[in-house]
C-alpha cells in the first residue's frame, strides 16, 4: 500500500482546507492509499526529526508527498533525502527570509490553541534544511498561481525550473480550485511509481 503524506503550511495544521480535501478525496476515490498529515510545529529541527520518524514508520512502502507553502519546503526536503515524488503547491522557497519578522513574538496556530515562539536559532536551522540546487527534478510537480499574495511564485518557478510545472494565472496563496487537481496528482504519483 502506498502512503500519501500531506504537509501543511506555516502555523497551519491537519485541519487546513487542502489537507481535508486530500483526505476526503482519498477516502472516496483511493481508499487503498493510507493518508498521513503530521501536525508540524514551526521549529525546523523538530520538524526534521518528526519527518524522519514518519518515513522510518512508512517505508519500505511507496511514499508520495504533497506540500503547501512551508509544507512545500519540507516536501522538497523529503524528496531530496528519501528519493520520493513530491507535488508542491505554492511552495515556500526561502522561508528564512520571512522568519525574522516572527522572532520573539507569540505565535498561535490558525486551527488550534497551540502557541510558539521562534528564536534566531530557528532561522539557522531552516537554512540548514534547504535543498538547493534540486538534484532529482524528475521527482517533482510544481503547482503555482501567479496571484499568490504571500509568496513570489517566480522564486519557485526558478528553483524548480527543470521539473514538471503547472503555472496558473491569478488565483491566490490557497491555490484556488485545488480540489480539481487531486485526481491528476494521484495519477502523477502512480505514473512515477510505474516508471521507476
Amino acid at each position: 500500500m502506498a502512503a500519501v503524506i500531506y504537509l501543511h503550511g506555516f502555523l497551519s495544521s491537519p485541519e487546513s482546507h487542502k489537507a481535508q480535501l486530500v483526505k476526503h478525496w482519498l477516502a472516496q476515490h483511493a481508499p487503498e492509499l493510507s493518508y498521513h498529515c503530521p501536525h508540524l510545529t514551526p521549529y525546523p529541527d523538530q520538524t526534521r526529526r518528526e519527518l524522519d520518524a514518519l518515513m522510518e514508520f512508512l517505508q519500505p512502502e511507496p511514499v508520495w508527498v504533497l506540500g503547501s507553502s512551508l509544507g512545500g519546503f519540507w516536501a522538497t526536503w523529503l524528496a531530496e533525502h528519501y528519493d520520493v515524488p513530491a507535488v508542491l503547491i505554492n511552495p515556500s522557497v526561502r522561508p528564512w527570509e520571512f522568519m525574522p519578522e516572527y522572532l520573539g513574538v507569540d505565535l498561535v496556530s490558525y486551527h488550534t490553541d497551540d502557541s510558539y515562539r521562534l528564536e534566531a536559532a530557528h532561522v539557522s536551522q531552516i537554512r540548514a534544511a534547504d535543498c538547493s540546487p534540486i538534484k532529482r527534478p524528475h521527482n517533482y510537480w510544481l503547482m503555482v498561481q501567479t496571484g499568490d499574495e504571500t509568496l513570489d511564485y517566480r522564486q519557485a518557478v526558478e528553483k524548480y525550473r527543470d521539473c514538471r510545472q503547472l503555472i496558473e494565472p491569478e488565483g491566490d496563496h490557497s491555490f484556488v480550485g485545488f480540489e480539481h487537481h487531486i485526481g491528476d496528482i494521484i495519477d502523477f504519483f502512480r505514473a512515477h511509481r510505474d516508471i521507476r
